[in-house]
């Protein structure tokens, strides 16, 4: 579990930083998102929570995690829309942070330069496997990194991949156990194979 050091979560810093939470689908990323931005708020710090616009799965404003956690924020269009918003807040959350245009990597180092202290969760990865949009960048300028792991759905392990049930190739695809599944390494690369082999046929 995360801690945050000494004297951060009580407002005494005077420099930001940014944290990045990453993982696979159904790791409990958002979850700790909320975890660590209520922690923020019961220490009396003005914390501000932005999220995807075309993120409506749960909920089109509120941030909502796997297990039906809630917490209030703001969906916007562009990451930019994250400088004009964020005001005198302490602690910035941004949640789905892999929907993000790239802009988003120049908005959390700003907001961090002016002392804020801004907390991430997103996807690292897609479901090809591949480093996911702003991702790598993110996780590259983060002060503290946490990346969280699924359990496998087919053999009970550790998950780091997001396997895409379906034969469809957009990477941007929203949806939830219907359309996506927790697997290892072994797992995932292996239901890819099996799709390329049925694609042949």
């Amino acid at each position: 579990m995360f801690i945050e050091p000494q004297g951060k979560i009580a407002g005494e810093h005077t420099s930001g930083s940014i944290e990045v939470v990453c993982g696979c689908m159904f790791s409990g990323k958002t979850e700790e998102l909320i975890r660590r931005l209520r922690r923020a708020t019961i220490a009396k710090q003005n914390v501000e929570i932005f999220k995807p616009a075309i993120d409506t799965r749960y909920d089109v404003e509120n941030v909502v995690s796997h297990n039906n956690t809630v917490i209030r924020s703001t969906p916007v269009q562009f990451a930019s829309d994250i400088l004009l918003l964020c005001g005198e807040s302490d602690v910035v959350g941004i949640d789905e942070a892999q929907f993000f245009d790239d802009q988003i990597i120049d908005v959390c180092r700003t907001m961090a330069n002016n002392g804020k202290r801004v907390i991430v969760a997103g996807l690292d990865m897609d479901a090809q496997g591949n480093p996911f949009g702003p991702m790598p960048q993110l996780l590259a300028i983060a002060e503290f990194v946490t990346k969280l792991h699924a359990i496998c759905t087919v053999s009970g392990s550790l998950a780091s991949f997001s396997y895409k049930l379906s034969d469809s190739e957009k990477t941007v695809e929203l949806g939830e156990k219907d359309i996506y599944e927790a697997r290892n390494r072994k797992y995932f690369y292996q239901g890819l194979e099996e799709k390329k082999k049925n694609k042949k046929k």
